[in-house]
């Protein structure tokens, strides 16, 4: 009890300390580069932020969103993308932001429990526009961070953040459903800490009493692959720190995951959900 208290805690802190992320970049060599261009939904946050460093690390172009002006965005975070605007709730400005893009990492996150950034319209409405335009525009692979707790209809964030889950829950499954090729990534916990050091625990099931934390930069770490490794392709998965082991290859144990079932109905399922009991209306 004592610990899930400690990770409750832990969790809220670190979402309320300020990011330290490193946004510089390295070259990378022709002959190490994957190329393709990548929209990143949510670029300007926390993860975003080392989603966009590492892309870009490892070769892609990187196409970073943000509701800011293209120069607010250039003044803040700097030139190292290419920035353009876009809102998740505003469907004429995803079409140009995703226009000629390979890949869509999606990052985005409510700020509001209710209104316009809340929940419904932000963690399902965004997300069900932003899979609904990748769809037409021929996107190659989608990436969604969502959250663990997700099918949890009683957690504790439901009840304080406007059902944050279960409506992130139904972003997921207007993605699962939509015939693009994806990855959903459930992270635990958010924290700051520099990643690369700790092993990443890949797991299924959204397991009640699953807890655990995960840094910011992992997260990243794993979102990127999954553009790129076909053990990744059509996989939900959750994604927890370990202890520290040198040598740890999680991305050889993304093959062990188990693929998405297709043709499994609601009735079979019954992790399926509405919030609130009531059907969700698109975002407008």
């Amino acid at each position: 009890m004592m610990s899930k208290v400690f990770t409750i805690a832990v969790m809220l802190f670190m979402w309320a300390w300020p990011a330290a992320a490193d946004t510089t970049t390295q070259p990378v060599s022709a002959e190490t580069a994957k190329g393709g261009l990548v929209l990143v939904a949510g670029a300007t946050g926390r993860t975003g932020q080392y989603i966009t460093k590492h892309l870009k690390k490892q070769g892609y172009q990187v196409r970073a969103m943000s509701r800011r002006s293209v120069a607010e965005a250039q003044d803040t975070y700097g030139t190292d993308y290419q920035w353009v605007q876009g809102d998740v709730r505003d469907m004429a400005s995803l079409t140009a932001a995703m226009r000629d893009v390979d890949y869509v990492i999606c990052t985005i996150g409510s700020t509001q429990s209710f209104g316009a950034n809340s929940p419904e319209y932000v963690d399902y409405g965004g997300v069900k526009n932003l899979v609904d335009v990748a769809k037409e525009e021929g996107v190659e692979h989608f990436t969604l961070i969502s959250s663990m707790g997700v099918t949890q209809p009683d957690h504790f964030l439901n009840k304080v953040r406007g059902n944050v889950l279960l409506w992130k829950y139904l972003g997921e499954e207007h993605l699962r459903r939509s015939d693009l090729n994806y990855s959903v990534v459930r992270p635990g916990g958010l924290s700051n800490f520099p990643g690369g050091i700790s092993v990443i625990n890949l797991k299924q099931g959204d397991a009640p009493d699953a807890q655990g934390l995960i840094t910011r930069e992992d997260v990243a770490l794993v979102a990127v692959e999954s553009l790129s490794n076909p053990d990744a392709v059509n996989k939900t998965f959750e994604v927890v720190n370990g202890d520290v082991e040198p040598g740890d290859n999680w991305r050889e144990r993304l093959a062990l995951l188990k693929s998405d079932d297709p043709q499994m109905d609601d009735a079979d399922e019954g992790q399926r959900m509405m919030p609130m009991g009531m059907p969700p209306q698109p975002a407008e």
